[in-house]
């Protein structure tokens, strides 16, 4: 799938992503939570970039904790970022449409966090990415990427798809909504767990791990070192 396919699905289905969110993630609560629990700041307003920000979910679950977080949002469909607006109608955020492996931020971060976007990049891709990042994050900042990972071996991602599907299949979605949640899956490009634990070591994060674990859904955590 080319970045412009990935658009384009992710444009037509920009009004109704939210409202399946927790039909189709079983882990939907925790995925979000646990992410939102580990951040922390000494700051009272810390500047934030989501990156692949979608409808601002994410965002928005960390400005439940850090109301003067200063925010800027970036992603690929404007769609999807219209829905984010409409989200936020009275808080003063950045909102850039573009692809986040190629922009050139003008400013660093105090957080950096990334939902469900990832792992639709190619392993390179992801590898430069997780290399940016680092670059993009002030000292002792944090980044946090809640996503979906390739099982280690043919079988366990097999089992993983399989409970998904079984999951989502009983989770009162429509005929239509399943086939649909079905032919997303060909944007996906994932990589194994192990594979980009291995990336952020090598891109200089410290206190690297993947903190929350459910079949392939997983949360991931690196943190920049403070300059001595």
């Amino acid at each position: 799938m080319t970045k412009e396919q990935v658009l384009k699905k992710f444009n037509e289905h920009a009004a109704t992503y939210d409202e399946q969110r927790k039909k189709l993630i079983p882990c939907f609560d925790d995925f979000y939570s646990i992410p939102i629990s580990l951040i922390e700041s000494a700051k009272e307003k810390p500047t934030v970039l989501d990156i692949g920000a979608g409808t601002g979910l994410f965002s928005a679950c960390l400005k439940e904790k850090f109301p003067e977080a200063q925010l800027t949002l970036i992603d690929l469909s404007e769609k999807m970022l219209e829905v984010a607006q409409q989200r936020f109608q009275d808080e003063d955020i950045d909102y850039v449409t573009a692809d986040y492996t190629t922009y050139k931020f003008e400013q660093t971060f105090d957080i950096i966090i990334s939902s469900l976007s990832i792992h639709h990049l190619s392993d390179e891709e992801k590898r430069k990415l997780y290399q940016n990042v680092y670059t993009w994050l002030n000292p002792d900042g944090i980044f946090i990427n809640a996503d979906q990972v390739l099982g280690h071996t043919p079988f366990i991602d097999s089992m993983y798809k399989q409970d998904w599907w079984q999951k989502i299949s009983a989770s009162g979605l429509t005929k239509e909504q399943l086939e649909a949640a079905r032919e997303r899956t060909k944007l996906d490009r994932m990589s194994t767990l192990q594979q980009q634990l291995n990336w952020l070591t090598e891109s200089g994060f410290d206190d690297i791990d993947c903190v929350y674990k459910y079949f392939n859904f997983v949360v991931l955590v690196g943190r920049k070192g403070a300059i001595n």
